[in-house]
């Protein structure tokens, strides 16, 4: 470890590794993470769009799980209907190993030229005359100063990187998703189908089953914060999985929060950008947010190597990256929003009767844009529900 550098990214995950990369291609590059293990502990479903991830890095047998083309969709009074992923914007979905792709990400970097080192912690932000210079840092127990040109916090939801730079990142109760997830085996479901519940399962969120191999899935939820009711996530993942995988055995349990809030509006400051769940760049609507981080990582890194060839890392050069980001997702990210709010205030019944009119409709090898005005003709009082699957159909259009 130098004592100064261009780029100084805080946090390995999937978004601060592809920031790290990409700035590493042209400039000075220091990659720190606070745990002994990058990828772990493992906090998400760990599913991605192989068309996206594709545009990222060549997909690698050794870090991933299994190959989804089917999704499920279960309703309160049990009533399932199989749906074709082009309703989601893509047609297969990757389970990963996150434990091996994020450090495949990192190794990545890593041969771009950046330096990267574990069990380093950010313990604040070096600061003169309102701008980032630098962070401090302790690496098993020694604390040190470091400076750079430009800082890129990719520290998670729980982000103290841009508090510390004056970003105020809290999020609301609304704007929270309670997350619990088992890793379980000894489940006898398809190996190539994702399934979903939604309704009181999980109040404002949904239950999920993203399966891997060898009878071995992730079965998790998520619960709006607003909607916990007197309990807590891990209470309601316990009385899903006794109901539904009564012989499922856990190996690990993860818990955790998601951001699922509308688009944050500061995300870069003079020496700072946010990326990932940091920045809330995320599916607000599914709360996804393994693409989202590495789509606002690759953006961050080329502006910071921008910034570098200008040797001006001030507002002015570095709030391109927020003028970028909400060009290609603003729009998504707040139509999402109401989906999630819909969501959040739609009945057990109600759900009941959606998943119905989906499964009346034979989708065979529709596009996303015809699918949803087909629905629309079978209920039209699906209009707000629907407008989402009608703008990720342009998006992915325009997107090419």
């Amino acid at each position: 470890m130098k004592d100064e550098y261009d780029v100084i990214v805080v946090g390995a995950g999937p978004g601060g590794s592809i920031a790290a990369r990409t700035a590493a291609e042209e400039c000075d590059v220091l990659l720190i993470e606070k745990r002994q293990e990058i990828g772990t502990p493992v906090r998400c479903a760990e599913g991605v769009s192989k068309e996206r991830l594709s545009e990222f890095i060549k997909p690698d047998k050794k870090w991933i799980a299994s190959e989804i083309h089917r999704w499920r969709a279960y309703t309160p009074d049990g009533t399932m209907a199989e749906l074709p992923g082009a309703l989601f914007g893509f047609e297969t979905v990757y389970v990963l190993e996150r434990k091996l792709f994020d450090r495949e990400l990192a190794k990545r970097a890593a041969r771009a030229g950046a330096d990267v080192l574990v069990r380093t912690r950010a313990t604040g932000l070096i600061v003169q005359h309102g701008a980032v210079k630098g962070v401090k840092i302790n690496r098993l127990g020694e604390n040190f100063e470091v400076r750079s040109k430009v800082v890129i916090g990719a520290d998670g939801v729980e982000s103290q990187v841009g508090r510390w730079g004056g970003i105020n990142t809290t999020l609301k109760l609304e704007d929270i998703g309670s997350c619990a997830q088992y890793c379980m085996t000894n489940i006898d479901e398809p190996e190539d189908v994702i399934s979903v519940y939604i309704g009181s399962v999980a109040p404002g969120g949904y239950a999920w089953l993203f399966p891997k191999g060898g009878k071995t899935a992730n079965i998790g939820l998520a619960v709006l914060a607003t909607k916990l009711n007197g309990k807590s996530s891990i209470n309601y993942l316990n009385e899903f999985v006794a109901k539904n995988f009564p012989d499922g055995q856990p190996a690990a349990l993860v818990m955790g929060g998601v951001p699922v809030s509308d688009e944050f509006k500061t995300i870069a400051g003079n020496g700072l950008l946010l990326v990932g769940d940091a920045a809330h760049c995320c599916d607000t609507a599914t709360g996804a947010g393994i693409m989202t981080a590495m789509e606002s990582g690759k953006m961050a890194g080329e502006v910071a190597r921008k910034a570098m060839l200008q040797d001006d890392a001030s507002m002015k050069v570095l709030r391109e990256y927020k003028i970028r980001w909400h060009k290609a997702y603003g729009k998504v990210q707040k139509h999402n929003y109401k989906i999630k709010e819909f969501n959040a205030n739609t009945s057990d019944e109600e759900f009941n009767r959606i998943v119905k009119d989906f499964k009346s409709i034979k989708f065979g090898g529709m596009n996303s844009l015809r699918a949803a005005t087909r629905l629309l003709k079978e209920n039209p009082k699906l209009l707000l529900f629907m407008r989402h699957l009608l703008y990720r159909a342009l998006h992915e259009y325009r997107l090419g």
